[in-house]
């Protein structure tokens, strides 16, 4: 017997003074509300209700059981009322935690116009480029690559694919050449880039770009005097001529827009799948959620439809 029913059963009965209009109020049988009451009573041990052919009347003890329950009763139907209210109207706080790559690219010209649109959802964003525990940290939803994400996640892909780039500044350049292949890179000096999760240096990532292994990517580990695990700091120290960087592209797309950087080896970097939003259950989304799933789609959707062009994709790039 579930508590909470047999409490609002007990109440029913006294606040009508029937068992046969509690049972009307309540769409059940007389005879099942008597049978609710008889258990309640024996589970608490004691009477609650004097019954006669004419009337129901309060115990002692049922009268203080009444006075006890009726604000916790009350408190609750209000709290299961406004959850109902809610429906399936977007509200609350929202968690989520992102890379800082995505900050940048993604959300950061997003946000105004999601927050516009559902002025009753809270965002709450913690930027942190490792894999974090959604469950075990509170986090309604994450984005990360998809190469990245566990097999147990709900993902959605979020963003257009995505390219890396190598990048140093002219200087650079003039004074060390630029390489034509990535084998070349042995002879630069890179600046390398410690990864938050793992701890472990990344190794650069190319894609073959003839041959039997066209479109297959391989590692490369680099070297250089310079070691960092924030990517603005890497781009910033490429651009002042410390060494060659390799970073997603958004990163460095307005040092390359304005000249403080360029790129080599393109050819060797095809796009990529990018990022996906990741939860762990598909199960009843919550609307704050669901909302802004859809809004992340419609903005791909958006910013494909504008491209003059969609590169083709040589094949996902190995897992990290």
């Amino acid at each position: 017997m579930r508590d909470d029913y047999a409490l609002r059963a007990f109440r029913a009965i006294a606040e009508h003074g029937s068992f046969t209009r509690a049972a009307a109020a309540l769409d059940v049988t007389a005879s099942a509300l008597s049978q609710t009451l008889r258990q309640l009573e024996s589970q608490l041990g004691t009477r609650l209700l004097h019954r006669t052919t004419r009337r129901v009347g309060l115990t002692e003890a049922g009268q203080e059981l009444l006075q006890r329950i009726s604000p916790a009763l009350k408190e609750l139907d209000a709290a299961m009322d406004a959850l109902r209210q809610h429906g399936d109207r977007p509200a609350g706080l929202l968690r989520l935690t992102v890379p800082d790559v995505v900050a940048i690219a993604l959300l950061d010209p997003l946000l105004g116009e999601f927050m516009a649109r559902w002025p009753d959802v809270r965002l709450d964003i913690h930027v942190d480029n490792g894999l974090s525990d959604l469950i075990a940290e509170g986090f309604d939803a994450g984005i990360r690559l998809g190469e990245r994400l566990q097999r147990d996640m709900v993902a959605v892909p979020v963003s257009s694919p995505l390219r890396s780039v190598v990048v140093g500044s002219p200087a650079y350049f003039a004074r060390y050449g630029r390489p034509a292949q990535p084998r070349e890179l042995e002879a630069h000096d890179c600046i390398n880039f410690r990864q938050a999760s793992s701890r472990a240096l990344y190794r650069w990532e190319f894609a073959h770009k003839s041959g039997p292994h066209k479109g297959r990517w391989f590692e490369l580990p680099v070297d250089g005097r310079l070691t960092v695990n924030h990517v603005p700091l890497a781009v910033r120290a490429a651009i002042e001529g410390t060494g060659l960087a390799c970073v997603l592209e958004p990163f460095a797309r307005e040092a390359l827009a304005d000249g403080r950087l360029e790129s080599v080896l393109d050819d060797w970097l095809p796009p990529f799948d990018g990022f996906h939003l990741y939860y762990p259950s598909r199960f009843q989304v919550p609307p704050k959620l669901r909302v802004f799933i859809d809004f992340l789609r419609e903005s791909r959707q958006t910013a494909e439809a504008q491209r003059p062009g969609r590169a083709a994709r040589n094949g996902r790039k190995p897992q990290r």
